[in-house]
């Protein structure tokens, strides 16, 4: 029989696994044809219909008074801002450059949390963080053909990444109060009328008119992805211990590297992998050292 945590990593481990292949799937679509916002949004109409039917179906309660302004922070950076971002930047970076730049996420949702908690982690921890933010300007820099040689899609995915860690680091804290997929839920919901727009907008200026692969791949962004992922991956954290669940997200980009190559063909380059192992050991470092702060401060109020 699985102890608790085992089985808190390994449902960790469903939800790492099935946002792995998000950024591959996003280039799919975004190769076939569809426009970046209808990506970008588009999924979030789907998956809001869906959180809309599960919310409504066991009757959940609304969130109350800041609660709402809360979710608007959770939607800006995971409905919006880091599908929205990924997906102009994929129509021009490779899915594996992209893999590479978005594992500076573990590192980033750790410094937001740190700073949304007004925590006080020891200087390693911002010299690490900061190390996985030079790893990673410096390997999207040296791809783009030197220093200095970052371009518009590498400013989107560290946009995207920003976004992404404010979304968790919020939602993170607002799951406590409204539960793990009841969070992501209301998110969904309360953007879906702005994300309802921008799609009709972006389906009107440029038709879809793509093959099957491209819908299959944007099928799977709108409900794993965007939705049924957050299931797994927050439950996973709220069975726990939450310090040991989230480092798995770690494995993240290994995977999503792994998938760009068997799926879109992409030559895996020494660069890439170098780069990848690079920015993977600063935020797994930074986490690590982060999660041990947290277990000090643990041990000494207990003491007290």
């Amino acid at each position: 029989m699985l102890s608790t945590t085992t089985t808190g990593v390994w449902w960790g481990l469903v939800g790492v696994l099935a946002f792995s292949f998000t950024v591959p799937f996003t280039r799919i679509a975004v190769d076939g044809g569809l426009h970046p916002v209808v990506i970008g949004c588009g999924r979030a109409v789907v998956a809001a219909a869906l959180a809309g039917i599960a919310l409504a179906s066991t009757r959940q309660p609304a969130p109350r008074g800041r609660q709402w302004a809360r979710l608007a922070v959770v939607a800006a950076g995971v409905v919006v801002g880091f599908p929205v971002l990924t997906s102009f930047a994929l129509t021009t970076a490779s899915a594996s450059h992209g893999a590479v730049v978005i594992a500076l996420l573990p590192a980033a949702t750790a410094a937001m949390a740190v700073l949304r908690g007004h925590e006080r982690p020891p200087t390693a921890f911002w010299v690490l963080a900061g190390c996985g933010a030079v790893v990673a300007v410096g390997f999207a820099s040296l791809q783009g053909g030197g220093l200095g040689g970052l371009h518009r899609s590498d400013l989107l995915l560290f946009g995207a990444v920003l976004a992404a860690a404010i979304g968790y680091a919020e939602g993170g804290l607002l799951s406590r109060e409204l539960g793990a997929w009841q969070t992501v839920s209301w998110a969904l919901v309360l953007a879906a009328p702005a994300m309802v727009v921008a799609t009709g907008a972006a389906a009107v200026h440029q038709p879809p008119d793509v093959g099957v692969r491209a819908w299959a791949a944007f099928a799977y962004l709108a409900v794993v992805s965007m939705y049924l992922g957050f299931f797994a991956w927050y439950h996973g954290l709220a069975i726990g211990p939450m310090t040991q669940v989230s480092q798995v997200q770690l494995v993240q980009p290994v995977l999503t590297i792994s998938w760009a190559a068997l799926l879109l063909g992409e030559e895996l380059t020494w660069s890439t992998v170098l780069g990848g192992a690079a920015v993977i050991a600063c935020a797994g470092a930074a986490v690590r050292l982060r999660l041990g702060a947290g277990r000090d401060r643990t041990r000494d109020v207990r003491r007290r």
